[in-house]
């Protein structure tokens, strides 16, 4: 009986031990794609001199891009380096050799001086990251 009972708790145990290390497929749905082959984001200016503005001001600009790869562009999201910038960007995928754009809205409302504010994008491509800057001089607004 004993040697039934010690046999039970090891098994037992082995298939615990066995269910919890199973392994996940990690990155499942995820479509691989050669290095060759992925989309390509070629913005036709990477920076853009607003000028000198009046603080409180807001500046919008269009970013152009063409997708210069041999599969569809997928931009996962833009983020800018301040609160004060806000990027829009086309949330559906932009096909090989299609132009598309990239609005940015910088306020100025609190600002001066000299600024440069950078907009990363995170797309499928390669590589996964693109920069685009914003830059210009806000003066400031004297209060009598």
């Amino acid at each position: 009986m004993r040697k039934i009972l010690i046999c039970s708790t090891l098994l037992a145990v082995l298939i615990v031990t066995g269910s919890c290390s199973k392994q996940t497929d990690q990155g499942a749905g995820e479509t691989v794609v050669a290095a060759s082959e992925a989309p390509y984001m070629k913005f036709d200016e990477a920076s853009f001199d607003f000028g000198a503005i009046e603080q409180g001001a807001v500046v919008t600009h269009t970013f152009a891009f063409t997708n210069t790869g041999k599969t569809p562009l997928i931009i996962e999201r833009a983020v800018a380096s301040c609160g004060c910038t806000v990027p829009d960007w086309p949330r559906k995928p932009v096909p090989p050799g299609a132009k598309s754009e990239i609005k940015v809205e910088f306020n100025s409302q609190g600002k001066a001086g000299p600024q440069q504010k950078t907009i990363t994008v995170y797309a499928n491509t390669q590589p996964k990251e693109s920069k685009v800057v914003l830059v210009g001089v806000v003066n400031a607004v004297q209060n009598n």
